[in-house]
């Protein structure tokens, strides 16, 4: 099970963390990622980091704001957002595991990030 938490309402330029903690798995086996959907829209890739944690990924659109990280021995990823925009108003999901970053097999409930202007 995946469970996210951090969501909530901030400014335009303000910042978040979203973290996600794993059970009922082997965690550290396991790639994790972000995803996230905005009304109407499409679910989209946001970030992913490897099982080490020494290779990450991001989406253009977000990329030099958020940064991704884990902690193997707490279970938990995290998901730092910085300079938040209203376009970065969303549910964003934490995702495990899969064979690439677009295609995770495990998803998280979703938490509500809300960016006003």
């Amino acid at each position: 099970q995946l469970q996210a938490s951090g969501g909530g309402l901030v400014q335009a330029g303000g910042s978040l963390r979203l973290s996600c903690v794993a059970s009922g798995g082997t965690f550290r086996r396991y790639a994790m990622g972000w995803f996230r959907q905005a009304p109407g829209k499409e679910r989209e890739f946001v970030a992913h980091i490897s099982w080490s944690g020494d290779k990450r990924l991001y989406a253009d659109s977000v990329k030099g704001r958020f940064t991704i990280s884990r902690d193997n021995a707490k279970n938990t990823v995290h998901l730092q957002m910085n300079s938040l925009e209203p376009e970065d108003t969303a549910v964003y999901f934490c995702t495990g595991g899969g064979t690439s970053a677009l295609r995770p097999d495990y998803w998280g409930q979703g938490t509500q990030v809300t960016v006003s202007s």
